[in-house]
């Protein structure tokens, strides 16, 4: 069968010829963008852009800190030694909460008081759950709109991958950036769940808990290591309906926390009322802190308990570089599959293997 190309060509569509397509708006756009990407800063750059304050100088300080690079984790230690004299400077509140308590929400609205009365807030966070959830901070960050437009405020996600202990110790550096630059308040926000809020806990001044009523009984969601830690802690959407039952929460964690001995620092947690919706009991809240950072500076605690911190983040640090450089030793890597794959096979105990492993490494 012959085809007639006649036939072919009689057909009841008919495409008509395009528009011509108009040229870029900007040719230059993507060379631009190109060398923004490739700025390099020096490190007296980045030292004297984060003492002014310079927020794009201090995000990308940050994204050294959270780089796995060597040159860049050289260059950021670089960068956290200078501005050292420049931190320890902010009051540091750790913030966490059941879900559904609305953080966001009590972020968003407790931030915008402290601005409006004369402080710069940072807010970071520590999302250790974020590796295979991916976290719910930059969901956060654009419900706290009013806050994130602040030129007064700085919101930072917290990394999208990493180990607890790595996360923890990039929010502790990203602390003294943050200080650095001016931020007299800095709140670090839980939002993985697990051994995260004793993470936070370790460093901060004022740990406050957020807790929710009306979901039957008011303590089950609360962890009583976690009511042990807070020194302040406030139930949230007391608001229309809710406040009769935000009351009798309030009686009933006060009566919990009579049963817990007194804190080292010899202060007794307040229990206090709030609502983001009708912007009430904000200030209490930040009474309730202040009074405590007075309390405790009168008693030397305050002080005493930053020297532990720092101290603890020091062994911490030893520990988290040891544990970096054993598993990326070339003898290692080659090797502890091998051991793996004998104890599994009940050849060697899992403690020989892991000391043979420690001989090779220090002979290495």
């Amino acid at each position: 069968m012959h085809n007639n190309p006649d036939k072919e060509n009689k057909s009841a569509l008919k495409v008509n010829e395009g528009i011509p397509q108009p040229s870029a708006i900007n040719p230059n756009l993507k060379k631009h963008i190109n060398t923004i990407k490739k700025k390099q800063y020096s490190i007296d750059e980045y030292v004297e852009g984060i003492i002014k304050n310079n927020r794009t100088i201090l995000s990308k300080a940050i994204t050294l800190l959270e780089s796995k690079l060597p040159e860049h984790h050289q260059l950021s230690q670089e960068i956290i030694s200078r501005i050292i004299p420049y931190t320890n400077n902010s009051i540091r509140i750790g913030i966490t909460g059941v879900p559904g308590v609305g953080k966001s929400s009590f972020i968003e609205v407790f931030g915008k008081h402290l601005i409006s009365s004369g402080h710069k807030l940072a807010v970071l966070a520590i999302d250790p759950s974020s590796e295979l959830s991916k976290g719910s901070i930059l969901g956060d960050k654009t419900r706290m709109e009013e806050l994130s437009s602040s030129e007064n405020a700085f919101i930072r996600p917290s990394p999208s991958a990493g180990t607890l202990g790595g996360v923890a110790r990039r929010t502790r550096e990203t602390v003294y950036l943050c200080e650095a630059a001016g931020y007299d308040v800095i709140f670090i926000e839980t939002v993985g769940v697990g051994q995260s809020e004793t993470a936070v806990h370790s460093m901060v001044d004022f740990f406050l808990l957020l807790a929710l009523a009306g979901a039957g009984d008011e303590l089950q969601g609360i962890k009583r290591g976690i009511m042990e830690m807070a020194d302040g802690i406030v139930i949230t959407k007391a608001d229309g309906t809710n406040i009769d039952r935000s009351k009798r929460a309030k009686i009933e964690i006060e009566n919990a926390l009579h049963l817990f001995p007194l804190s080292e620092s010899g202060w007794r947690p307040k229990v206090l009322l709030c609502s983001a919706l009708q912007n009430t009991g904000i200030a209490e809240i930040w009474n309730m802190i202040s009074e405590y950072i007075e309390y405790t500076k009168k008693t030397n605690y305050f002080y005493q308990n930053r020297n532990f911190q720092s101290k603890q983040w020091m062994h911490q640090t030893i520990k988290d570089l040891l544990n970096d450089k054993f598993y990326n030793d070339k003898i290692i890597k080659s090797h502890i599959k091998k051991m793996e794959k004998e104890v599994i096979e009940g050849k060697i105990s899992s403690f020989d293997a892991a000391q043979k492993l420690i001989n090779l490494y220090f002979k290495s």
